[in-house]
């Protein structure tokens, strides 16, 4: 029987719920086999009978384990991990515009309430995740104290108290920011936007990494823009070694990157390749665009940026508090010292100002305090959709799916069994209502056709219980006809 994690914060039975899910991702105890009875884990860690009820109880509501009758509870089955590498894509480079249809199909079923989205990383707009009502006070407060900022523009930079708040929390990736480094932008997109206007022109080859951010792909080709995609593997993150020909050929004028909880593979890189990106991208000097956006969502505290690594300024942070605070006011920012002059004339230039009512209000709320117990809500209430959601994976689909092991955020990548396509798969489904955004979406090649990513920003109800088991009753449909 495995030890109480040591988190003196934490409630005995967290500690032992805990030690025992660790144990079950290392193979102490297999899937179908049962856990000590609950009496005898009781004499063991000298608990009482209702703090290993609760531990256990927990487990179960996470999707580890399973009350059977005259079993007790059973470990249930786990999704086998993916760790493979994704190797660089082709030349052949998908149409834009189908890119953009499928996307537009996407959020047209998500704005329908009879659509189940089990994809998009949208959280319900019933959702109580967020902090509404704290925020809606700050609003009102507002509107009484200062009306008149309802009746300007604010210019780039933008909001002062905001950008104090932001640099602030910089520190926490390990980032030395100062506020004049900063540019408010309309959320992470535009931020990533202005970044690539400021260090490229039409013809420049960007590097991602494969699988990517679907929306990138439209952008770099309405920008003109030549995409190239690179090698990533599914647990840690961009290969950065066989990246280094590459910038040595200048045959990349820039690159963007996600090392903090990739979108959509949910995977953090490792310190030690991020020294040595930071280390590349200044010897070469090409600019790297950092995406941030999942960075705050990791489960055991904050891992560096990369920026936190730059020493000449290459590197350009962005971020924005869409998936984090508010995702309906779209303010994001970014962080540069070399590119800054360049991004916040781009900014005035695309979009003018962003909203300092808005702003104000965030700016306010990070005063206040509070932001950082929120987050842990938060991390805490994806961990366990994400636990639920691979439980259910593992029971419903076609033997040989596996997926990515986040440690953190709500994202993970699901690699079905080959002769699966899902787009034929996402086709079936709408007929369902269920949307389920098929991985060639993810690549510029059209590669990645026998995998989705799942998003785990609603809670795992029955409804949801009831979608995963028709999505894998049709893909073993699918399996079995090919």
């Amino acid at each position: 029987m495995p030890e109480l994690l040591p988190a003196s914060s934490q409630p005995r039975y967290l500690q032992l719920a805990e030690g025992l899910k660790h144990a079950i991702e290392k193979g102490v105890f297999s899937a179908g086999g049962a856990l000590p009875s609950i009496r005898q884990a009781a004499h063991t860690h000298n608990l009482s009978i209702n703090t290993v009820i609760a531990a256990y109880r927990s487990l179960e509501d996470q999707g580890f384990i399973e009350a059977r009758p005259q079993s007790g509870f059973v470990v249930k089955n786990q999704l086998p991990g993916l760790m493979r590498t994704f190797e660089k894509g082709t030349e052949e480079s998908a149409a834009s515009a189908s890119v953009l249809s499928l996307i537009e199909q996407a959020f047209a079923m998500q704005q329908d309430p009879s659509f189940l989205n089990l994809s998009l990383a949208c959280p319900d707009k019933n959702s109580d995740l967020f902090p509404r009502e704290k925020l809606g006070r700050i609003m009102s407060r507002l509107v009484r104290q200062q009306a008149s900022l309802i009746s300007s523009y604010a210019l780039p930079p933008g909001s002062l108290t905001l950008r104090r708040q932001i640099s602030r929390r910089m520190q926490n990736l390990g980032v030395l920011s100062h506020v004049d480094d900063i540019c408010l932008t309309h959320g992470c997109m535009e931020a990533i936007n202005l970044a690539l206007r400021a260090v490229t022109k039409p013809g420049d080859s960007v590097g991602v990494e494969s699988p990517t951010y679907f929306y990138l792909i439209p952008l770099l080709n309405d920008l003109g823009l030549k995409l190239v995609e690179l090698p990533t593997h599914a647990e840690t993150g961009l290969c950065v070694d066989e990246i280094e020909p590459l910038l040595a050929e200048k045959q990349l004028q820039a690159l963007i990157c996600m090392p903090n909880l990739h979108n959509p593979l949910g995977c953090s890189m490792p310190l030690e390749a991020k020294k040595k990106l930071a280390k590349l991208v200044n010897q070469y000097q090409v600019p790297l665009i950092e995406d941030g956006l999942y960075a705050e969502l990791q489960s055991h505290g904050t891992l560096p940026a990369v920026q936190s690594l730059d020493e000449n300024g290459w590197v350009i942070f962005c971020s924005s508090f869409s998936k984090t605070l508010a995702p309906d006011f779209r303010i994001g920012w970014v962080h540069s010292t070399r590119f800054n002059r360049k991004i916040r004339q781009l900014k005035s230039l695309y979009s003018i100002a962003e909203s300092q009512f808005l702003s104000e209000t965030l700016g306010q709320f990070l005063e206040a305090g509070g932001y950082d117990y929120h987050l842990r809500k938060l991390r805490k209430n994806y961990a366990k959709n994400m636990n639920v959601a691979q439980a259910l994976i593992a029971d419903y689909f076609p033997e040989g799916t596996k997926a990515t092991k986040p440690e953190g955020g709500y994202l993970f990548w699901l690699e079905l069994p080959d002769p699966i396509d899902t787009y034929v798969l996402y086709q079936q489904l709408v007929r369902d209502k269920i949307s389920l955004i098929p991985g060639r979406l993810y690549s510029a090649s059209g590669r990645f056709s026998n995998a989705v990513r799942i998003s785990c920003c609603n809670p795992v109800d029955e409804r949801y219980r009831a979608g995963f088991a028709r999505v894998g009753e049709k893909a073993r449909e699918l399996l079995a006809s090919s």
